[in-house]
């Protein structure tokens, strides 16, 4: 590969690190912690690249002059920023989040935070008629409360469909660091509503936990008897942490 050739890809791989930040798609790969490294990388990434282009055409330009072949070097280079072209498709177009089809291939793990926990005490969820929790939590207090925090309780839950053996779930996918490390958690959804949705549906639930229903045989999906459904826009930053 060319010295010019390198040099373009280096900008363009800078480029698109900083437009997945700018408009937020970066989200579907890291956590939002991460943003500032990404920032720094790819700035310092197009700079770099803008650096080495200028002193290899100024150097190219001296040596072109010098032996009378300018035309040729100027030729040389359009054909180089023509690879610009298909590069530009492969590095600036973001590909979803992960989805229903990440859940499906995935198996589901016990959420880090029942597992830290070792089945320690829950706190009491907060007053109200109804609780907003994110599944992870949902799912930890399901399968390791002892002390039955969520019975009783009317909770209201986020996340994507995924139809799967005949269940229809609300899914989150957890990441530790990035997308590479994500992993389902997942809630049976119990009650009518929710059939014409489609895998990758982002909805709204509220409802109950059906006790007793989030085991290590089921992988601790706990079943989530439905008192309403709405559909909703999938939310910036997909993941759960």
């Amino acid at each position: 590969m060319k010295r010019e050739t390198q040099n373009i890809l280096l900008i363009l791989l800078g480029g698109a690190l900083l437009k997945i930040t700018i408009n937020g798609d970066y989200l579907r790969y890291v956590k939002p912690a991460q943003q500032p490294w990404i920032i720094a990388g790819g700035a310092v990434m197009v700079a770099l690249g803008a650096v080495a282009i200028v002193r290899d055409l100024l150097a190219a330009r001296a040596a072109a002059v010098v032996a009378g072949d300018v035309h040729a070097h100027d030729h040389n280079t359009r054909s180089a920023w023509l690879l610009m072209v298909p590069v530009l498709a492969v590095f600036l177009v973001a590909p979803p989040a992960l989805g229903a089809d990440s859940v499906t291939r995935t198996e589901a793990r016990v959420p880090q935070s029942a597992s830290a926990s070792n089945a320690a005490a829950f706190p009491p969820l907060p007053a109200g008629d109804v609780v907003p929790l994110e599944v992870n939590e949902f799912v930890s207090r399901a399968g390791w409360d002892k002390s039955g925090t969520l019975n009783g309780r009317t909770v209201r839950l986020s996340g994507f469909v995924v139809h799967n053996e005949g269940n229809t779930m609300l899914a989150r996918l957890v990441i530790g660091c990035c997308a590479a490390d994500a992993y389902p958690i997942t809630v049976r959804l119990v009650g009518e509503g929710v059939s014409g949705f489609g895998n990758d549906t982002w909805l709204e639930v509220t409802g109950t936990v059906v006790p007793g229903t989030a085991v290590r045989e089921n992988s601790y999906m706990p079943d989530f008897t439905l008192a309403s459904v709405r559909q909703v826009p999938a939310p910036k930053d997909p993941y759960e942490y």
